[in-house]
């Protein structure tokens, strides 16, 4: 039976492979482990193999595994770890996270990012964001309008605690890699058209287990995948799979 260890480097392959085929450099595209719904001691197996950047949707279970974490690995090695919010954001949470969290990539209302601006400790490094965009226009999805997306993310990029990144999106699941590209092309355009307005943006946090392929050739800088490394689980396309 493979372990974490030999997915993760198969992942790190078909990454690398995408890359050179779209005529990318690999080493431009930053690898998320989506570790929620999978123990603490899943994480440290996969911190063992390598893997520094861990992606989470709830709050408390994403507090009770850093905690687990770090008491594992002791505060100098647990600061390695790089923890990024994926899943949407509710108010009552945000202080959490803007204390605990490296990024968070479900940034879809103003309210949100200023409360995580207001909420940011002055001794922390500003907090990586980025602005989820619905891209395919589901109704049960997070995420702004693409038509919305530029003047949200103007505005979050104004706030003084947060650095905003770039964007993210988790389209509606298709086995048709023309779909798939499609979809990811609005979050790259839109990513385009941020920097005529002035925003120095670097980050598209787009592709999962089953469609990062597609989201590389078209210029994902952020894949997020759980299930190639982790294994199945409920609930899979709810920020990364």
């Amino acid at each position: 039976m493979a372990t974490i260890g030999d997915n993760l480097q198969a992942v790190l392959k078909r990454l690398a492979a995408a890359a050179r085929a779209a005529g990318r450099d690999p080493e431009k595209i930053t690898l998320l482990a989506v570790s929620k719904a999978h123990p603490a001691e899943r994480i440290l197996e996969c911190f063992a193999a390598g893997q520094r950047a861990f992606g989470e949707n709830y709050v408390q279970e994403a507090e009770h595994k850093m905690d687990a974490v770090a008491l594992a690995l002791g505060p100098e090695r647990a600061r390695g770890l790089e923890w990024h919010m994926i899943g949407p954001l509710q108010s009552n949470k945000t202080r959490v996270v803007a204390e605990r969290f490296d990024w968070v990539q479900s940034v879809d209302r103003e309210k949100i990012a200023q409360r995580l601006s207001d909420q940011r400790p002055k001794e922390h490094a500003p907090l990586n964001v980025l602005v989820q965009v619905n891209v395919s226009g589901e109704a049960s999805k997070s995420g702004v309008e693409p038509r919305a997306a530029l003047a949200l993310a103007l505005a979050v990029g104004r706030l003084p605690r947060l650095r905003l990144r770039g964007l993210m999106a988790i389209p509606e699941p298709s086995e048709d890699g023309t779909v798939q590209r499609a979809r990811f092309r609005v979050l790259r355009e839109l990513l385009e058209a941020a920097a005529v307005q002035g925003l120095a943006l670097d980050t598209l946090s787009m592709g999962m287990s089953d469609d990062m392929e597609a989201a590389i050739t078209e210029g994902a800088t952020m894949v997020r995948i759980g299930t190639a490394i982790f294994g199945a689980r409920e609930g899979a396309r709810q920020g990364g799979a």
